[in-house]
């Protein structure tokens, strides 16, 4: 599939490349989450005011999760209770935190007019699959039991997530399904990861390897699964999940230039053909990440704000 860069696109890609970006599979798993840390300062832009951003500690088997609730100056309140979105943020499992997404968090909830909640689930190589998919759904059954206390509507509660928390959303979806519980009003995939396989054609296409490469994929996954077994668990691989019916309603958000590209394209129409209400969007002139770079990619800000008007749709 072609893939070309629209001007703003490639602007960035060309100052990374001339800024002598390093090589994440050249750094230490530390190394990799400071620089991810600094980045951030370029590429995102100013918040938007909210009426409160507080921090949370969710229980868990191992101990606490770390949060942090973030409420907008007009949330959509019915009986005084607001819809919210579970958040998880993206990093290949290894990097990204609270911090590296704040910004996009209060994003979406000025845009969704809802309360967003951010999960800092534990991350690898030092917590190895499936500990990123125990504290995700941990933390969303947490989020539903104490909705109210919250200042949440649980009827009203979505998740979602970029790239690898695209990958626990998709994961949460089913294991919510599976056990009955939590009802999850909608599920928002961008650019998620699907399947460690790794055979979609957009993983060898040279044009897709921008900034997110083929290489430092690899990396991620070597950090993250504890070996080739894992690829077939649908707890890492949700694309492997025989059965996607009855899930929430879905978004899905996909870039050209991006690895993970035809395996976001093949869930959202498996998703379809299970029953599933999907709305799909492509940035066919987008590398992966760009959803975070709304200081430098007007398309960023373009895809926050139909995210939130699709949330809005749910109630």
């Amino acid at each position: 599939m072609p893939v070309v860069l629209d001007p703003y696109a490639a602007a960035v890609y060309k100052a990374f490349q001339e800024a002598g970006r390093p090589a994440y599979e050249a750094l230490t798993a530390p190394e990799a989450r400071a620089y991810y840390s600094q980045a951030r300062f370029a590429t995102n832009p100013e918040p938007p005011e909210l009426a409160r951003a507080a921090e949370l500690s969710i229980p868990a088997p191992h101990g606490v999760i770390p949060a942090r609730l973030y409420e907008p100056k007009k949330p959509r309140r019915h009986d005084g209770l607001a819809p919210a979105l579970v958040f998880f943020h993206g990093g290949g499992w290894v990097i990204g935190d609270l911090d590296s997404h704040d910004v996009v968090c209060r994003q979406l909830a000025d845009a969704g007019a809802l309360i967003v909640i951010s999960v800092d689930y534990r991350l690898a190589p030092e917590h190895k699959f499936p500990a990123a998919t125990d504290d995700a759904i941990a933390a969303t059954q947490w989020i539903a039991a104490n909705a109210r206390e919250l200042g949440i509507d649980a009827s009203r509660l979505s998740i979602g997530g970029d790239s690898a928390g695209g990958n626990l959303t998709a994961v949460v979806a089913l294991a919510a399904r599976d056990a009955g519980g939590p009802a999850l009003a909608g599920q928002v995939l961008i650019y998620p990861a699907t399947d460690f396989a790794m055979t979609h054609g957009s993983h060898s296409e040279p044009e897709t390897s921008v900034l997110l490469t083929h290489s430092v994929i690899r990396w991620f996954r070597d950090h993250y699964l504890n070996g080739a077994a894992d690829i077939h668990d649908w707890r890492a691989s949700p694309a492997r999940a025989q059965n996607l019916a009855g899930l929430p309603p879905a978004y899905v958000l996909t870039a050209g230039a991006d690895p993970l590209r035809d395996e976001g394209h093949e869930y959202a129409a498996r998703l379809e053909q299970a029953g599933v209400s999907v709305t799909t969007k492509h940035y066919p002139g987008q590398f992966h990440g760009f959803f975070t770079m709304a200081n430098l990619l007007p398309q960023a800000n373009v895809a926050v704000g139909e995210i939130g008007a699709w949330l809005k749709g749910l109630g």
